[in-house]
């Protein structure tokens, strides 16, 4: 398949000047509800993926070849521009590498990988952070792994809250120069921390896990003045599927009022988003006799 438009778009609105909240995408209907809403970016987590794949917390335990597996068939589904968070790149720089080669071809339009010391190792608590010199490579590797230049890579740290300001500012001056897309921070302090390190890179911004900022936290368009493109809030949409599905399977089960149970999905709207009547026509065209 042809990916290059989604990742035209994706590119353009990075370099424009708006600040965008992707929406959590999981399968292969929530991209096609994304893309019928209007929406312009997915978001394909590595919680969400470690959730939906294994049924098992975020703790490093999918393969990246089921990660691929997942955002191809997220991707094919409909033309959005997804996102997805490689997390670590499923190893050292060569594994990341050969991970950026393998979600190039699945047809996503931007890879985070981040600097993160994952999995977590023997004897350690707390997350912690590789050496910027393994960082820089592993940064560079995915630079090189994509086969297609218009895939847009983002250099992901959590250093504002793990290992402070001074250090963040230092990750981003060095990822800055391994040639990816955009730089993603996960995490802020402080709003003054929020400024100054925005300010350290004329690349574009990911920001996340500002909710520590509680009510300080600025709207999508002060973020956009900062330099921020896409801002991530969270993944309602999955785990309201996921309390949707419990309370329906409670009523099944007789573990509930009946009247409790959430409403289906309107049946015209299932075949909306299934493509019937595209089915429908391929099915006249190919096994319908007269046809």
């Amino acid at each position: 398949m042809d990916w290059s438009k989604r990742r035209h778009r994706f590119r353009d609105l990075l370099a424009g000047g708006e600040c965008v909240t992707p929406a959590t995408v999981f399968d292969p209907l929530s991209a096609r509800m994304i893309e019928d809403l209007g929406g312009q970016v997915g978001m394909l987590a590595g919680s969400v993926a470690a959730m939906a794949i294994l049924g098992a917390p975020d703790r490093m335990l999918i393969t990246a070849s089921e990660f691929s597996d997942m955002a191809y068939r997220i991707c094919r589904a409909a033309d959005l521009a997804v996102i997805a968070d490689a997390d670590h790149g499923y190893g050292n720089a060569m594994n990341v590498q050969r991970t950026v080669r393998d979600l190039d071809h699945a047809g996503l339009a931007a890879i985070t990988i981040e600097d993160t010391n994952l999995p977590h190792p023997y004897g350690t608590s707390g997350a912690s952070l590789l050496p910027i010199d393994e960082a820089v490579g592993k940064m560079k590797a995915a630079v090189s792994g994509r086969d297609d230049p218009n895939l847009v890579i983002l250099a992901r740290t959590s250093a504002a809250t793990i290992s402070g300001h001074d250090d963040c500012m230092a990750r981003i001056k060095a990822y800055e120069k391994t040639g990816v897309d955009g730089i993603t921070l996960i995490g802020m302090p402080s709003v003054d921390d929020l400024n100054s390190l925005c300010s350290a890179t004329s690349l574009p911004l990911m920001l996340g896990g500002l909710s520590s900022l509680g009510n300080k936290m600025p709207d999508n368009s002060a973020l956009a003045a900062l330099g921020a493109r896409i801002c991530l809030r969270g993944h309602q949409p999955y785990m309201a599927a996921l309390a949707a599905t419990y309370q329906s399977l409670q009523s099944v089960l007789g573990l509930c009022d009946p009247a409790d149970a959430p409403d289906g999905i309107a049946a015209d709207l299932l075949r909306q988003l299934t493509r019937d009547e595209v089915y429908h026509a391929d099915a006249a065209e190919f096994l319908d006799s007269k046809g």
